[in-house]
């Protein structure tokens, strides 16, 4: 299964943090989405140690189509914390870590945007790893449709064979969740370059 092109997940560091959003919508004319759930899973010594949510309240409403992914409504969301009020705590979540995202190109401007919004301070980290985009190689080689972002969560789930955990919230996507399932792809995707 062309194994040997995963070895580039084999490089990743035994602690990590991973990290997921859901927002308001898309990109769009007026700008990037609003947060509106932030996951972050943390991995020490390869295994998950610990899974947090973030519920943010965004300023834009949230697009029917954003909706039918996450499930949140704008009332549910209206009833969230602010990003300002919360950024110490996620930003000490992130501080001196590997941020590995399964769409950086997605989730990281957005992250950076709100940080610029509200003139906060993004801490010291040490890099962020797209997950998605280091598999694109061995999903091509393997012959697995893929966009041009990567292969998705979903596909790697199941060719891995890896436990959807999106299953047991009826299939609504969610930060915390989307964060973990990343985490179990990315160790199996280590496991297949050693067996």
């Amino acid at each position: 299964m062309h194994d040997e092109l995963l070895w580039i997940f084999t490089q990743l560091p035994n602690d990590y943090i991973v990290l997921d959003t859901e927002t308001t919508g898309l990109p769009d004319e007026d700008g990037l989405p609003d947060i509106v759930t932030l996951g972050i899973t943390v991995v020490r010594g390869r295994d998950i140690a610990e899974s947090v949510e973030f519920e943010i309240r965004p300023t834009r409403a949230i697009s029917e189509e954003a909706q039918a992914v996450h499930d949140i409504t704008d009332a549910q969301a209206a009833a969230f914390e602010t990003f300002e009020s919360q950024w110490s705590q996620i930003g000490e979540y992130l501080r001196d870590q590997l941020i590995v995202i399964h769409n950086a190109s997605f989730d990281w401007p957005i992250l950076l945007d709100h940080v610029a919004r509200y003139n906060l301070t993004m801490p010291q980290i040490e890099g962020v790893f797209c997950s998605q985009k280091a598999a694109i190689p061995w999903a091509q080689a393997n012959n697995l449709p893929c966009s041009h972002r990567g292969p998705s969560l979903d596909l790697l789930t199941e060719v891995l064979g890896v436990e959807d955990l999106r299953s047991k919230s009826e299939g609504t996507h969610g930060a915390e969740i989307d964060s973990r399932q990343t985490t179990r792809i990315i160790e199996m995707m280590r496991q297949y370059c050693f067996i």
